[in-house]
């Protein structure tokens, strides 16, 4: 973690490798707010953002693939690795593992590629406690962008919700006890984009995308 790396900038002058910072993007939002369109629209439209593949001790389901859509490890690796402090950040759901690599996140970055994380409001928090133990010149720490997209309010939320007719009343009231809780910690993200139109939503973000990599003289 105390590792020492060549700045983007410098990079981007001197090697002329790329002419802007590539971002770590973290992104977070209550369920059914629409972020996952909002990522996969980053995905497709800008070849130069990768999504982020995080570990997980639980098994392969359906057609997963190993380093495509989770790298499945055993439970004891998963550990080492977290006494090693190779996690960016990790949790426990339903009694397995989960976490994103350190090493993940660098090795896309130096190679010039913004790397997008969908995650929540307490994995970012993780992340952001992380980062004053990077050296200044990491590239997490110098590409890192926190952005929270919310509801228009969370009446619209539940409309939305009921809208989709996927999740009993049960669940969609606790997704709103949820909600509730994470746009609390909203505040604690440098953006917020507010997802009333969704390409409205979309153009900001991709604005806010930009406007973190560019390179200032």
């Amino acid at each position: 973690m105390n590792d020492s790396y060549e700045s983007f900038a410098e990079k981007a002058q001197e090697k002329k490798l790329f002419d802007y910072v590539p971002l770590l993007i973290v992104i977070s939002a209550p369920s059914g707010t629409g972020k996952t369109t909002l990522c996969d629209r980053l995905l497709q439209e800008d070849d130069n953002i990768i999504y982020s593949i995080s570990c997980t001790t639980r098994k392969p389901r359906g057609a997963e693939e190993d380093g495509v859509d989770y790298f499945f490890v055993a439970e004891d690796q998963f550990k080492e690795s977290v006494a090693r402090g190779d996690f960016l950040e990790y949790a426990v759901v339903h009694g397995n593992y989960y976490g994103t690599l350190a090493s993940t996140i660098r090795q896309a970055l130096n190679s010039g590629k913004h790397i997008l994380l969908d995650i929540d409001v307490q994995g970012a928090g993780q992340i952001r406690e992380g980062l004053a133990l990077l050296d200044d010149s990491d590239p997490i720490r110098q590409g890192f962008l926190d952005i929270f997209v919310a509801p228009p309010s969370l009446e619209v939320l539940r409309n939305r919700l009921e809208g989709r007719a996927e999740d009993s009343a049960d669940v969609i009231d606790q997704r709103m006890i949820n909600a509730e809780q994470e746009m609390l910690r909203a505040d604690e993200y440098e953006y917020q984009v507010v997802n009333d139109d969704l390409d409205q939503a979309f153009q900001r973000l991709s604005q806010v995308v930009k406007k973190e990599s560019e390179i200032y003289e």
